[in-house]
């Protein structure tokens, strides 16, 4: 597995601290930026995470800033992809499990380092579980092709 991994420069502390985490289960991690001392605007990292996942070339991504919301709420314009919010070991299996999240976003002004690299061992140890949460998906992929082949 190949993960896509971005911040801006609120969370690039605790972006380097779960690259170094993935290194050690033998992921590999594309960073995205920001760059160490960078100031970047997190819609801009957002949505190259979101469009190379989109595109196919990385299976998951992990996207971070000060409270994790606006990278999410960037990453979810880009159709195709599902963000979500992991703050808790609950949201994170969830997001995974439920809603087949591709990417997880987190707060680093919201949550610690650990709790941090124990959300991410949860929500990649963890699969669509379909079932129930099936229909709710193809629901939310069939409104993204009719909303983007017939703009309002």
């Amino acid at each position: 597995m190949k993960i896509a991994i971005g911040c801006d420069e609120a969370a690039y502390d605790l972006k380097i601290a779960v690259i170094e985490h993935l290194k050690e289960k033998n992921i590999d991690v594309d960073d995205f930026g920001a760059a160490q001392g960078e100031t970047v605007l997190y819609p801009d990292i957002a949505i190259k995470v979101a469009e190379a996942i989109a595109r196919g070339e990385y299976e998951k991504g992990i996207l971070m800033c000060g409270t994790g919301i606006g990278m999410c709420i960037t990453a979810n314009k880009v159709p195709g992809i599902r963000a979500a919010v992991c703050h808790d070991p609950y949201s994170a299996e969830r997001s995974r499990k439920s809603n087949d999240a591709q990417i997880m976003c987190m707060g680093a002004r919201v949550i610690g380092t650990e709790l941090a690299k124990t959300l991410v061992d949860i929500w990649l140890d963890c699969n669509f579980s379909g079932g129930r949460s099936l229909s709710k998906i193809t629901r939310i992929s069939e409104y993204e092709k009719h909303k983007y082949s017939n703009p309002a």
